[in-house]
């Protein structure tokens, strides 16, 4: 199946503003919890950052991942261009491997002292909704982008797999980010299938064994399966503290310079 990369970029923005729309929305008619800094602060600079990043993911593969897909399967590169597999079963599975190479991604950003300099831009907004959920450094951003360009190489991948998960992967990050609270007796059996943002909250937490766990962003199963998942926060959803403390004023996140020097500033406080 043949897919340009102007069809790829125009079904995920279209899919990326539905998702965005809906869920502002949610958060406007019901949210959880009540931002301690200025909404307009914040979203003037989560905003910026998904700009900038936005420009990276072109500058640095116009084309989109799908012509790297299209390129590895035209010169016979990759698992699945050496075997005669039908598009029913290497794209689903392809989606899957996917989304645990994100998860293990998000893991080592965590582990590594260097990584965690970048993935804490993420980490240090002290409110959680929508926004944050695309809310990344440019130069994470580059980092993840290699990462998925060597995966879709090696694996071969589908053209119509790697649309799918990166249409997923901003949907899910959106979803579970988002400030909205689903009634517990649809939350607690969604969650065994996907992550929710009640759990999801719990990785935001500012107790670092909380931050340490669920990191999951679509299937929620890898936690589980890996030893990383935490079913409830110590001091409850409505007890956790979102962010970090050392990050935690307006002035640390109402400015895109300082968002965008902070993996140049400090120390790896979360791993001393």
């Amino acid at each position: 199946m043949i897919i340009s990369s102007t069809t790829e970029m125009w079904v995920r923005l279209g899919v990326f503003i539905g998702i965005l729309a809906i869920m502002m929305c949610w958060e406007a008619l019901t949210p959880n919890r009540k931002s301690p800094v200025p909404k307009l602060a914040r979203w003037s600079t989560n905003f910026g950052l998904i700009f900038i990043g936005s420009l990276v993911v072109r500058l640095l593969i116009p084309a989109g991942l799908a012509a790297v897909a299209l390129w590895a399967q035209q010169q016979n590169i990759g698992l699945w261009n050496q075997f005669s597999v039908g598009l029913w079963w290497s794209i689903p599975i392809t989606v899957v491997l996917f989304d645990c190479l994100i998860y293990w991604q998000h893991r080592v950003f965590h582990r590594v002292p260097l990584l965690w300099r970048l993935h804490r831009v993420h980490h240090a907004d002290p409110h959680i909704d929508v926004s944050t959920g695309l809310r990344f450094h440019p130069i994470e951003i580059a980092l993840s982008i290699a990462i998925k360009l060597i995966a879709v190489i090696v694996l071969g991948a589908p053209l119509l797999a790697i649309l799918v998960f990166e249409v997923l992967l901003n949907a899910t990050a959106m979803f579970s980010h988002a400030n909205i609270a689903l009634p517990k007796r649809i939350e607690q059996p969604l969650r065994k299938i996907i992550v929710t943002q009640t759990m999801h909250r719990i990785h935001h937490s500012q107790i670092v064994s909380e931050t340490d766990s669920n990191f999951g962003f679509n299937l929620s199963i890898w936690d589980r399966l890996f030893g990383s998942y935490t079913e409830s926060a110590n001091n409850g959803d409505e007890g956790i503290n979102i962010g970090l403390t050392e990050y935690s004023s307006a002035k640390s996140n109402s400015n895109l310079i300082n968002l965008l020097s902070m993996p140049f500033k400090g120390d790896t406080n979360h791993y001393k």
